[in-house]
């Protein structure tokens, strides 16, 4: 009865811990770049784009396709820096259990 009480605990903690995550990834900003700085993208941690700066050098009508794949390579640059820092904050908040690939906790 005793341990079942501690796991309760530790299941407790482990959700508390997981909603403050939630909080902290919804507040990071996390930028990608393409471009050598030309297209600059802001994802938060939940990977929501917050921000787009384009250099005007880029506003030219026969040049769009250009403009359309630097975005996506920013965009791209910044939610594999939204993938690390979620599995950083997942490390900390599992106390590095291993969990299986594919399983989401949020």
């Amino acid at each position: 009865m005793k341990d079942l009480m501690g796991m309760m605990k530790q299941v407790r903690e482990m959700q508390t811990r997981m909603q403050e995550m939630q909080t902290e990834l919804e507040a990071l900003e996390v930028g990608g770049q393409s471009g050598g700085g030309l297209v600059e993208v802001t994802l938060n941690g939940k990977g929501d784009m917050k921000k787009v700066r384009i250099d005007p050098s880029l506003m030219k009508p026969d040049e769009t396709e250009i403009l359309e794949d630097l975005i996506i390579a920013a965009t791209q640059d910044a939610k594999s820096k939204v993938e690390v820092a979620m599995q950083e904050k997942m490390q900390a908040v599992t106390g590095g259990l291993p969990i299986p690939p594919g399983m989401k906790l949020f």
